[in-house]
């Protein structure tokens, strides 16, 4: 899902600060647009981080200096760092839906098309397995609320029942695609430790997806 060069680069120092004490000069569009390219920044370089290191790689103070922002404006964006690690998997599932609008699953069945986003997600992560470990267990073991899962859930529901709005889904409509989800993830994890192939995967997804999503 990441494209590994655009979080490689070490950007400039940040001369600002905490991100509160120095309105841009140009009115809130400006500090907004320039709020949000520091956050860009910051969440790049923790991905970075991860991706050679894990998690244990994204310790706070490294992730401000290769962002080039200040250690205090860091914990301003970001309290905890598990608040960045949230905030990296939900850049990879941006990335995920960005995907998924240029080039929609072409399966005439709803099962089909939520194999093809899972087996897409899969290849996305595995490009850079470490980073994908360290977000899988981070999440699993995570202290803060985070929207993976209702995330993914979404977009299954999207994609697998005609751009069905998750928010006018039935209560079993939901389940559903939420227990794919969640085997989903069930299976990564077992490719990142070594005890699946990608065929294995991709072939206990569609045996699910068949009979999660049959009636949906």
């Amino acid at each position: 899902m990441r494209t590994p060069q655009a979080a490689v680069a070490t950007p400039p120092a940040d001369p600002e600060g905490p991100m509160e004490h120095h309105p841009a000069p140009g009115g809130n569009s400006v500090r907004s647009r320039s709020q949000h390219q520091r956050r860009k920044r910051i969440v790049q370089a923790a991905a970075a981080l991860a991706s050679r290191g894990g998690v244990e790689a994204m310790q706070m103070r490294t992730v401000a200096e290769r962002a080039g922002v200040a250690l205090g404006t860091l914990y301003r964006y970001f309290p905890s760092k598990m608040d960045l690690v949230v905030a990296v998997v939900g850049e990879e599932i941006d990335l995920l839906e960005s995907s998924i609008q240029r080039r929609p699953p072409s399966s005439p069945t709803a099962s089909g098309r939520a194999v093809d986003v899972l087996m897409r997600a899969t290849r996305g992560l595995m490009r850079e397995p470490e980073l994908a470990d360290a977000l899988i267990r981070s999440l699993i073991l995570a202290e803060v609320e985070t929207p993976f899962g209702d995330r993914m859930t979404g977009l299954l529901l999207r994609v697998s029942a005609d751009g069905l709005d998750p928010a006018r889904a039935s209560e079993e409509q939901l389940a559903l695609a939420g227990s794919l989800s969640s085997i989903w993830v069930q299976e990564l994890l077992e490719m990142l430790r070594g005890r699946r192939t990608y065929d294995q995967i991709q072939r206990r997804i569609e045996i699910a997806s068949d009979r999660l999503l049959s009636d949906l």
